[in-house]
């Protein structure tokens, strides 16, 4: 038996969705996530803390660019 963490590809459907980063007005959080372009829906993905949050977020989901939406 195996324990140990295993790396896992992310299970979203990139298809016809855009990396968003979700911006608080109010407090500053900011969620990434993806939103569909056909239906404007967004699904969190993570919460970014930091910089190094947001890096993460592009390397593991293989995203370039990541647009803020307030």
């Amino acid at each position: 038996m195996f324990f140990g963490k295993r790396k896992q590809k992310p299970s979203i459907d990139l298809t016809g969705k855009q990396a968003v980063l979700h911006c608080s007005i109010c407090n500053g959080e900011q969620v990434a996530g993806f939103k569909d372009m056909e239906t404007g829906k967004f699904e969190e993905v993570m919460l970014i803390r930091n910089a190094s949050d947001l890096e993460e977020f592009k390397r593991k989901y293989g995203v370039d660019e990541v647009t803020k939406e307030y």
